[in-house]
């Protein structure tokens, strides 16, 4: 909560340095970790309104988020399964003998129990470390596999596609001079910037706080509420999110409003979606990564400019 009442204070300070910008419509849109600090964020935004009310908030937009830890981390396994990814022996341990957040707890925690080891190296074995787990469909770049460490998921993380080196030729424009010049960027107790940083890590403890509720009292709230997943995500797959969306809607008595059916850009399938009352919403990106944007970014596109109009995704190609 500290980093969202920063955040809040960060938000007010930029309102009163550009006052141009006050009562406009505000969404606050982000992937993965920002599961657990965008609601955050939000909430305390709602509460700082009822004294001062200068956020005109109006919407979130969660792509692949955290929202739940062990629903969200062990979904991974019928991800893996019901992709071809394991096998059916290799499914029964995952869920059975050590399920993921079970290992990711262990992991973490500095406690890794030899039973939990032996499964995830069997699962590990059986994924292999040249599938993108951010996006299983994609090729990677090979020189991103040996150098780069997932965070999420405490083994070798995998490149990208469209252009699978895109992390690498990113990393190398970051550190040209010129280019940290122009963004007044100085480096400060390091040679080089990296993508990810060995310094900061995730605190389990953190990531194990469920942000589910908070999302349900800002629906409450009446602040709109998107959960997106790319379908290719194995890290934070589609049905943990989707199964999170379900639950969160019975248990705040909304009906669905737009049945499960797909939705589309131009002419093809964009992904599929359900609505649940008139705030909270849920979709796939048919063919998306974890970071959607970056592998279909035609079909983001089409969701946030629906979502940001408040209509409906499109129900026929045009």
């Amino acid at each position: 909560m500290d980093k969202a009442m920063g955040n809040m204070v960060f938000m007010q300070r930029w309102l009163e340095k550009f006052p141009q910008y006050k009562g406009r419509e505000l969404y606050i849109a982000g992937e993965s970790y920002a599961g657990h600090y965008i609601p955050q964020l939000a909430e305390v935004m709602v509460e700082f309104n009822k004294k001062d009310n200068i956020f005109n908030l109006k919407g979130l937009a969660l792509g692949n988020p955290v929202l739940h830890f062990t629903t969200d981390f062990n979904s991974r396994a019928e991800y893996f399964w019901s992709h071809g990814l394991i096998s059916d022996s290799t499914y029964r341990i995952f869920t059975s003998v050590c399920n993921y957040s079970r290992y990711v707890s262990e992991y973490y925690g500095g406690s890794l129990s030899p039973l939990c080891a032996r499964v995830m190296n069997q699962v590990t074995r059986e994924t292999s470390r040249f599938v993108d787990k951010y996006d299983v469909t994609l090729d990677v770049c090979l020189s991103s596999v040996l150098s780069q460490s997932m965070i999420l998921s405490p083994h070798k993380r995998v490149g990208h596609r469209i252009d699978v080196c895109v992390e690498d030729e990113t990393v190398n424009y970051l550190n040209r001079k010129d280019v940290q010049e122009a963004l007044h960027a100085k480096l400060i107790g390091v040679k080089n910037w990296a993508v990810c940083s060995s310094v900061l890590e995730y605190e389990l403890l953190n990531l194990q706080i469920p942000t589910i509720d908070i999302v349900g009292s800002l629906v409450k709230s009446g602040i709109r509420v998107l959960v997106y997943s790319g379908d290719q995500d194995s890290v934070i797959p589609l049905t943990g999110s989707r199964t999170l969306v379900q639950n969160l809607a019975r248990d705040l008595g909304l009906k669905t409003s737009i049945p499960y059916r797909v939705w589309f850009e131009g002419k093809q399938v964009g992904g599929w979606t359900q609505v649940y009352g008139d705030k909270l919403s849920f979709a796939t990106i048919r063919g998306a990564s974890h970071e959607a944007p970056f592998s279909q970014p035609e079909r983001s596109l089409v969701l946030i400019r629906a979502f940001l109009q408040d209509r409906p995704l499109p129900e026929t190609f045009s």
